[in-house]
């Protein structure tokens, strides 16, 4: 395999900087909710076709969670699309579908903020889940 997008010698620098970014940020939104009481069910959760960054819960709470890093709170906030969204939901119907488990619990998508310097922001029911 030369030179294709899947082979990781060939990645770019900034590509490589961004997911190793992301899974920083990642980690730091599991220890802000880990702290606030919830649990990690999932990380990185799907794949081609939109992933749910993390999945935790919190008593009879699910929570599907985007975490989006950016130089600014605000325009962490805005990273959010309509696309993005429609990603989201769609991940959360298959992964509800491998766990019917939860179809009993509060199902909530939530978003936590991060940008340097300042403390995490985590929004539960930071958009609605059209499932």
């Amino acid at each position: 395999m030369s030179g294709t997008a899947a082979d990781p010698d060939k990645r770019s620098r900034r590509a490589r900087r961004s997911g190793l970014a992301g899974r920083r940020a990642e980690w730091l939104a599991i220890l802000w909710l880990s702290a606030k009481g919830y649990r990690l069910l999932e990380r990185r959760y799907g794949g081609k076709g939109g992933e749910i960054d993390l999945v935790m819960k919190r008593g009879r709470t699910v929570a599907f969670v985007e975490v989006k890093a950016r130089g600014e709170l605000d325009a962490a906030m805005l990273a959010i699309t309509p696309e993005k969204r429609r990603l989201v939901e769609r991940r959360v119907r298959h992964w509800l579908s491998r766990n019917p488990w939860a179809s009993t619990h509060y199902l909530r998508a939530d978003a936590v903020f991060l940008a340097p310097w300042r403390r995490p922001r985590h929004v539960p029911a930071a958009f609605a889940l059209l499932l």
